[in-house]
């Protein structure tokens, strides 16, 4: 539909001012709106391609992110309650950081790419990311922390979701320019992402790995860790069947010329 087509074109243009018109109007003329939804999303999915094509940058992600949640907030009241959706995440700035741009690019993609996002905001508690995770079966926790003196917080939420229990039951996803793979093994987390493209690549391998149907892309190798596990749980001679593989955790990185969350 033409209408659904300039929804797309709209947010790949980063076209603010249009996007709340163009959706009221596919809403006028009884498009559905989970399509509109899906016109919304393929023009974040192109938007991210063009992200990592280094055509668009930061400021242009977070103006396609305004464009998308404009039209999110406009579809709401007609979205069907129950939607299904690729996993649930709990997302938030750590305990500390006032930071939030790069977390919120992360959420809007996310979204646009089905995952249901409970964004908590920032400055939060790992109490409150506990809690979060318990009332809504989380399968993945979210963490942004821009600065240094807060990174320590993602080891605190790691700690807290130890205790209560629901550690093996979530992966731990951070980002933020202090950050690399290394550090944030250290700090309890089982990935770092370098930008919000990459966030929702190593999301949806996750769940991939949990059950679901392998991405189309091409098959990475588990982590060391999860092939041993593998090898000690393998019959001595029948081979079986491996669940699709985790995303690969990539190698430690300077600090230097991240992408904030």
């Amino acid at each position: 539909m033409a209408d659904l087509a300039k929804i797309k074109e709209l947010v790949v243009k980063l076209e603010i001012d249009d996007i709340e018109k163009a959706v009221k109007d596919a809403l006028d003329a009884k498009i559905p709106a989970e399509e509109i939804l899906k016109a919304l999303s393929d023009g974040m999915t192109d938007v991210g391609k063009l992200y990592e094509q280094k055509e668009y940058y930061l400021p242009e992600l977070v103006l396609a992110g305004e464009c998308m949640n404009t039209g999110i907030a406009l579809l709401k009241p007609f979205l069907k309650a129950g939607r299904s959706s690729k996993g649930t995440i709990v997302i938030s700035t750590v305990k500390g950081d006032l930071h939030d741009i790069g977390k919120n690019v992360a959420a809007t993609l996310l979204t646009s790419a089905g995952f249901n996002i409970i964004d908590l905001g920032k400055d939060v508690e790992p109490k409150d990311i506990v809690a979060a995770v318990k009332k809504n079966n989380a399968d993945m926790v979210a963490l942004s922390s821009l600065l240094t003196m807060t990174v320590v917080e993602i080891e605190n939420v790691a700690k807290a979701l130890k205790e209560a229990g629901l550690r093996d039951k979530v992966k731990i996803i951070c980002g933020g320019a202090p950050l690399n793979q290394e550090l944030a093994e250290k700090l309890g987390a089982d990935y770092n992402c370098d930008d919000a493209p990459q966030g929702v690549e190593v999301a949806t391998k996750i769940m991939a790995a949990k059950g679901g149907a392998a991405p189309a892309a091409k098959k990475e190798a588990k982590p060391a860790a999860a092939k041993k596990e593998e090898a000690k749980a393998a019959p001595a001679k029948k081979e079986e069947a491996k669940p699709a593989a985790e995303p690969k955790k990539a190698a430690a990185k300077p600090a230097a010329g991240k992408k904030k969350k």
